[in-house]
């Protein structure tokens, strides 16, 4: 098994390859880029960012890592990882975003599924410099960069897989990214995802959607795929960090977050979507 950092890097500003030169990246241009102490890299410039700390806050980071460590989602990282890796060669080498990465659980159990003769060079981006720095100091083999979907720093053509986990699809900067052939794996929530904390929180539950995903331009679909299983919440804090990690915190009123606060324990359905798309061959 090999793991290393994927290294196409493109500059944020003019799109010029970027180089390692010690701790720093640069462009012909002159664009310069340092590598953090942690072990990460800034390139989203300051006139990309909506906001002075955009992303996910270090309290939300941190509540995170303690639901995913724990395990309860370790289901969707295994069909996530078969998926990534499934009909390659036992020697085959390929390169894998994660846009949206977090504090890195997916990149992580990604690695550790590789085979033993397999290389895969990985790149976790997020826009939040609180989930990358998380991610950086739990592994370093990946590259982790604190950027954007809707102007990744990355190379034309140059990756294998994408993968994009209940995040948000740029799909023409994935397209963009990938190589003819490469693979785009979304992950959704599906109808039932979490569904008895929705209806603890929201009076009523919106119907689910029946359209279809409507497959992207410069895209195929690929077989889509359904992962279902139960969990169990044993602990208050358990629940206040599943709820710290979703949507639902800032979507739900006060009173609705207090009732799933004094929750003690709660058993839950986790139903998600993987969602496979090919780029289209030119």
């Amino acid at each position: 098994m090999s793991v290393t950092p994927f290294q196409a890097l493109a500059c944020p500003l003019d799109g010029l390859p970027l180089h390692c030169n010690g701790s720093t990246w640069t462009c012909a241009s002159g664009h310069s880029f340092d590598i953090a102490s942690q072990g990460y890299t800034h390139l989203l410039p300051v006139q990309n960012k909506r906001s002075r700390d955009p992303g996910d806050s270090k309290e939300m980071i941190a509540a995170r890592h303690r639901f995913l460590t724990a395990g309860f989602y370790q289901p969707i990282a295994a069909a996530v990882s078969r998926t990534v890796l499934a009909d390659l060669p036992a020697d085959a080498s390929i390169s894998c975003l994660d846009a949206g990465c977090g504090e890195g659980y997916y990149l992580r159990q990604l690695a550790a599924a590789v085979g033993d003769r397999q290389s895969v060079a990985l790149l976790g981006l997020d826009i939040s410099k609180w989930a990358v720095l998380s991610a950086a100091k739990q592994d370093r083999r990946p590259n982790w960069v604190v950027g954007s979907n809707a102007n990744l720093p990355v190379l034309p053509g140059t990756l294998d897989r994408v993968l994009c986990m209940f995040g948000f699809p740029v799909y023409a900067e994935f397209a963009r990214v990938l190589k003819p052939g490469g693979q785009l794996l979304q992950v959704d929530a599906g109808p039932d995802h979490l569904r008895e904390l929705r209806e603890i929180i929201y009076p009523s539950l919106k119907p689910e959607r029946t359209a279809g995903m409507p497959t992207p331009e410069g895209f195929s679909r690929l077989p889509t795929e359904t992962v279902r299983f139960p969990i169990e919440l044993t602990s208050a804090e358990q629940i206040a960090d599943l709820l710290a990690m979703t949507p639902h915190l800032y979507r739900a009123k006060a009173e609705a977050r207090a009732a799933a606060a004094a929750l003690t324990a709660l058993s839950l359905s986790v139903d998600v979507r993987l969602t496979r798309f090919e780029r289209a061959v030119r």
